[in-house]
């Protein structure tokens, strides 16, 4: 047997033992025999040398996107670090080139052919808005890279090039208004995005959903990205006064509508309406002000406050590399899990080839992510729970809500499309 290849529990005593130590948390994935060696491994055209391997990383580090993609960056980072304290993936240490899509979606596209063309980089872990997400594909596509892309989305995609670690519309979107509209007897709903393709794809599916069960949507309104100026709709969400605001602002706007609607008096804690976000996550909240959005609602897989040892190590482990005060969002989690996925796949395979990787992926588990036992379908998204969270004052969301059973990702949902 592989000195590499060792069974699961043997690996977990062996993990607890690096924790006791105070090693950082080391999530274990499912893995087949493989040769770090084997002779097919550096024939891939790859840029793989006999004990290295590059990856890239590719988020917004600046513009509007930052304050929620930086958590991202910092999570592969983490994972890597990881991963080469354990030796790597096939004996091999992962080197990373660092680009910057800076909240520009040509630019994503432009970086993203730079790593694939001229670094030849093995994966990317990459991407934050389906706008950038839309960018790169094509790339993708064309020069056959894999893309793992973390970022929760409105779905109606699947591409052979990229793993999506974050949930698509029937696990986020439908599983959150069902939960909404019971929980909070829910009629009246007023939709309010950032303009560009997944708020107005996501409340395209939350309108279809609602109207479905019989219930209204009041408004609906989209603002630029980077926008600052929330006034005017504050005060057709007050004439309306719906049930439910079902917000979808993204990145930095999101500092200035918290800000205004507490200013213009709409308290989140009553009782006669509830803010349900899809798109608010830690990362923004350190920006935006636990004051500013308590008693917001927020429909996620994952949030910094999940209560189990997984989830304890990586929060401890995050800490520890990135400071005492950061937080951790849904975003942030979901891109930890792409080094390690892509890990498993290449182990699996036996090889780095990018045709051999994407064959290995489907059916990939990871036993110990930080959001709880996850596994790839072969429709390329991740299995997971659905989970409701309650913002609190000092800027984390307490767990209200959680499906029993992991939710199977369907992209393309009947009706919705």
């Amino acid at each position: 047997m592989s000195r590499h290849h060792t069974t699961d529990s043997t690996l977990f005593s062996a993990l607890r033992r690096k924790f006791i130590l105070g090693m950082a948390a080391l999530p274990v994935v499912a893995m087949a025999p493989f040769n770090s060696f084997a002779s097919d491994v550096n024939t891939t055209g790859l840029a793989v040398t006999d004990d290295e391997v590059t990856v890239g990383i590719l988020h917004s580090v600046t513009g509007t996107m930052a304050i929620s993609e930086t958590g991202s960056v910092q999570a592969e980072k983490l994972a890597i670090d990881q991963i080469n304290a354990m030796g790597g993936v096939l004996g091999r240490k992962i080197k990373f080139i660092q680009e910057d899509g800076a909240s520009d979606w040509p630019t994503f596209a432009e970086k993203s052919k730079k790593l694939l063309v001229n670094d030849k980089v093995a994966a990317v872990f990459g991407c934050w808005t389906s706008a950038s997400r839309k960018a790169v594909l094509p790339v993708f596509e064309q020069y056959n890279g894999m893309l793992y892309y973390p970022t929760f989305y409105e779905g109606l995609e699947q591409s052979p090039n990229v793993i999506y670690t974050g949930q698509e519309a029937t696990q986020q979107i439908l599983a959150g208004i069902d939960w909404v509209v019971k929980e909070k007897d829910a009629k009246s709903f007023f939709l309010l995005g950032s303009d560009y393709i997944w708020p107005r794809t996501s409340n395209k599916i939350a309108r279809k959903h609602i109207e479905k069960k019989g219930l209204k949507v009041v408004g609906e309104e989209y603002y630029p990205l980077g926008h600052t100026q929330f006034n005017s709709v504050i005060n057709k969400i007050r004439l309306k006064k719906p049930d439910v605001i079902y917000a979808i602002v993204v990145g930095g706007s999101n500092v200035a509508f918290y800000k205004q609607l507490k200013a213009a008096g709409i308290d989140l804690k009553a009782d006669n309406i509830t803010l349900l976000t899809i798109s608010v996550t830690e990362d923004e909240i350190r920006g935006i002000g636990g004051e500013n959005i308590e008693g917001a609602y927020a429909a996620m897989k994952y949030f910094q406050s999940l209560d189990n040892e997984n989830n304890k190590a990586f929060v401890k482990a995050f800490k520890e590399k990135w400071g005492s005060d950061i937080v951790i969002g849904d975003v942030t989690q979901a891109a930890y899990l792409g080094p390690w996925l892509w890990k498993a796949a290449v182990e699996k395979a036996g090889s780095f080839d990018i045709d051999k990787v994407r064959a290995a992926s489907p059916g990939i588990e990871l036993t110990t992510a930080p959001e709880g036992y996850v596994r790839i379908h072969e429709n390329h998204h991740l299995w997971s729970k659905t989970r409701v969270g309650l913002a609190q004052k000092d800027g984390q969301y307490k767990v209200v809500y959680e499906t029993k059973e992991l939710m199977e990702p369907n992209p393309f949902p009947k009706g919705y499309q």
